[in-house]
This record gives structure tokens, sequence and C-alpha cells, in this order.
């Protein structure tokens, strides 16, 4: 080959070789900016041009893409057993909630983890396929919660259950739910429709707000595990301290805080862990008036309380708080006052906790002290089995001593042993009963809150319902059911 022909050949190559790395860098590199572009008209109608990849738990596809036969949308999404795992696997029908928010771009094949390995199938356009994402979800428990939740009660109820040493949710589930195969890109302009009917009810059941992560409640009693933390790591009480469990007047109001009932460990003094077995008000109402208001707040914090932190990425629990202040009817802030302190300490006022929370206080005790980071999501994986994201253990927060933690985990075997859960014994589980009043005509929040097993405990759950009667009758038992399931694994 002559020099000129040489030298046009290696001219033409460069151009060839210069031509592949533009269209790498703008249709992987610079593909997610363009396709969230404004100006870009065809970035809903494509979403649903390509399959989407599975969402699994157990081993079970809870999520999956097929074709539809119509030219748009190409591809539909299938919910299995959608009212019992929306809470965690969310919808899809160009827009998103839950996981299928958080993980969009892995499971519509977007995202730069899977363009940059599949350069050369965008490059002979080719679509690149979606990543499948693996829930830590254990899927039998998470139907028997639903089951049990929505059977317990006409109203809301909530239920979580995490593994203490690695974080992983394995229920969250709701009463309040809704069909996600009702809202799938194959149902077309029906489906915008009962999307925006679910979005627009705004009673108590809200169907798109779950009540494991999304709803708070006031946690009652079960609150008084935080107390008791606060005062064993701060206020120099042991589980055998004596403390005064007789009639507490409030100081600014003269009206007395009473207990559900004046006798056993009630009745006047008693040591911290029966006044916590029998759950007496006056006992946690005078520990909170002691510490202050500020105190309290700081040491829920702890827990993870007062904060809003994300579960996974664009995915935020409601925040739980313990408020120093709060907005009365007419819009003015008011400071929370003595009587409110030693209501907030009995899990009143205006405390207010989602299910996870409270099963993140369970988990600290269950676990010397340290709260693991909450996670929904186990493993993302391309169609080729290559791992792309991968949940690691990691501490969310050290809320108490570790001799603190084996204090309480002592005082809660006695909730169930000789307090105000005994109807519980032979459960394989401990923990503290809430009964919290909502208001006039409203019905209580019934929680129980604890771990499971007993001894050598693995996993902190928390329960609520809504309903007459207290936490032991109207939540402890769907836990105690719940957990059975869970232990199964």
């Amino acid at each position: 080959m002559d020099k000129p022909i040489r030298r046009v050949a290696i001219f033409g190559m460069l151009l060839f070789f210069g031509l592949m790395i533009q269209v790498n860098y703008v249709q992987g590199s610079e593909a997610e900016s363009l396709r969230n572009d404004p100006n870009n008209a065809r970035q809903y109608q494509n979403v649903f041009n390509s399959p989407r990849g599975q969402i699994t738990a157990g081993g079970e596809v809870l999520a999956s893409s097929s074709l539809t036969g119509k030219d748009n949308p190409k591809y539909g999404r299938t919910y299995k057993d959608g009212l019992a795992f929306s809470p965690v696997t969310g919808y899809f029908n160009g827009g998103a909630s839950k996981v299928e928010l958080a993980y969009n771009s892995l499971l519509g094949g977007t995202d730069k983890r899977i363009t940059h390995q599949r350069w050369f199938d965008t490059f002979i356009g080719k679509k690149a396929e979606g990543a499948n994402v693996e829930l830590a979800l254990d899927p039998d428990a998470q139907r028997r919660a639903y089951q049990l939740l929505k059977n317990g009660t006409t109203r809301r109820a909530g239920a979580a259950v995490i593994d203490i040493r690695t974080g992983a949710v394995k229920v969250l589930s709701s009463s309040s739910s809704f069909d996600p195969n009702l809202v799938a890109p194959q149902t077309g302009e029906k489906g915008v429709k009962v999307l925006e009917q679910l979005d627009g009810q705004r009673g108590v059941i809200q169907p798109l707000i779950d009540n494991g992560m999304s709803q708070t409640f006031p946690p009652g009693s079960s609150f008084k595990t935080v107390v008791a933390a606060m005062a064993l790591d701060e206020l120099g009480m042991t589980k055998t301290s004596t403390v005064n469990t007789g009639p507490l007047i409030l100081p600014e109001s003269g009206n007395p805080l009473p207990n559900s009932h004046d006798g056993g460990s009630c009745a006047g003094s008693a040591p911290l862990i029966g006044a916590f077995a029998e759950s007496c008000n006056t006992t946690f109402g005078r520990i909170a008036l002691d510490a202050g208001i500020q105190k309290l707040h700081d040491e829920s914090s702890k827990f993870g309380f007062n904060r809003h932190w994300a579960i996974e990425p664009l995915v935020k629990p409601a925040e739980s708080d313990v408020p120093l202040s709060y907005v009365d009817a007419n819009g003015n802030k008011v400071t929370t006052g003595r009587d409110g302190t030693a209501r907030s300490g009995i899990g009143q006022e205006n405390v207010r906790a989602t299910p996870l929370q409270m099963a993140m206080v369970a988990a600290a005790v269950a676990n010397d002290g340290k709260i693991m980071q909450p996670y929904l999501v186990q493993k993302v994986t391309t169609k080729d089995q290559k791992t792309l994201y991968e949940a690691n253990a990691k501490v969310f927060s050290e809320a108490m001593k570790s001799d603190t933690a084996s204090q309480l985990r002592e005082m809660m075997r006695a909730v169930v042993n000789e307090g105000t859960a005994k109807n519980l014994i032979g459960q394989n589980i401990a923990g503290k009963t809430g009964t919290a009043e909502q208001g006039a005509g409203l019905p209580n929040a019934r929680w129980f809150v604890g771990f499971s097993p007993i001894e050598n405990p693995r996993y902190a759950f928390a329960v609520v319902t809504e309903g007459s009667g207290d936490g032991a009758s109207g939540a402890g038992p769907i836990a105690a059911s719940i957990m059975a399931q869970v232990r199964r694994k």
C-alpha cells in the first residue's frame, strides 16, 4: 500500500474510533442527563419500550415486565401479591415509588454502571437490559403480616421486623395498601385515573402511605423503653433501683397522671424492672420531669428520632419525633411545658413514631446497644449475574451502653413473664406493650415492641394497630404470629 492510501486508511480508522468514543460518551456517559432534559419529549415515552428488571425476594419474582403486544407501552409491569408487597416495591407507571423509585435507573437499564459495561450494545443500537433487584424481605412473613394486620383492625395497622445483626428489613407491612397492577403501564389512562384517586384520598386510611415506615403514631408506653435506657445510661439507675410508682400530680395543671392500675408494682414503690414490667406511668413521667424535655429529645435522637434519614436512595421514612415545641391550633409555636414533658415520658403528648423506628429501638436493646442501618435491598445484579450493588452491614448509631441493653433485655422479658404481656408467655418473644390515647372519639394506638428469640435474639420487631383495648391483646398476638413465621427461616 503506497503512502497516500495508507494515510487515508489511518485517518479513516481514527475517524471511526473517534465516532465510537463520541457515541459511547453521548449514549453512555451523557444518556441519563439527556434522557431527563426537559426539552426531550421522548423521555416518558421511551421508558416503556424496553424490559424493566425484576424485583425479587426469597427466590420469588415480585415484579416483572412482559410484552403487551402494543407499540406503546411495549412492555407492561406485573406485580405478585401486590397488596402485601407494595409498601416495599412501590409502583411503576412512568413515575415510581419506593424501591421502584430508589433503583429506577438500574431497573430501567439506564444507570451508568450498566451502560458503561454494555457500551458496545449501545453503539450498535441494542438497548441495555435492566438489572434485577433482590429485596431483603422474608416473603412468607410479609404475607402473614399483611393478612394479620388487615384482619386485626378496621383502621390503620403496621409492622416492621429487622435483623439486628445486619439491618436487613425482613418485614415492612401495612394494612393500608394498594394493588400496583391497577396503575401499571399496560392500564393506560385508566391506571392514571386510579392513581389520581388513590393519591387524592384524604381519610385516615391512605393506601399510598404505608403504615410501616411512612406513617407515625403515638407510641404510648412502648416509648418507656427509650426513657428507661436514658435512666440507666445517664441518670445512674439500674434495673433494681427503687423508684416511686405512687400518684403523680402534674406540676402545671395540678391534674393527676394516672397509672392503669394501683396495685402490684404500681402501689407506691418498686424496683425499676417491676415498674417497667407493669408499665407504671407515674414512674416514667417522673423520670422525664427529672431529665427535662431537652434531655429526652437528645436521648431519643440516638435511636433515630428527630431526624430525616434515607433507608434507600430517595426513600425516607417519616420522621419520628420527641418535640421540644409544637404549633397549636392557632398557628402559634408553643414550647413543650412540664406537664407535656411528663406525658412525653409515657409516649403521649406530641411524641410520634413509626413501627420501623420502634423496631430500631428494640434492635438497640437486642444488639448490645447498637442499631444497624436498616435496608430494604440486599443486592442488584445484571442479567448476566454481575453484582452491581450489595448491602453491607453498618452501624446506624450507638444508642445505649452494652450493660444498659443487657438490663433492658431482662426488663423486656419481665414484661412477658410477670407484667402487662403475660398473655404472650410461651411465644418466644420479649418486649414492651403500649396503649396510646389518640384523642376523644379516636381508637387507641396499640403497640407491642420487642425482640425474638428470647435468648440470643436475632430479630427486633414493632407492631401497631388501631382499635379498642390494649397493646397486649391488640398487637401482641399479631407480633407473636409474625415472629413465629420469621424464625422458620
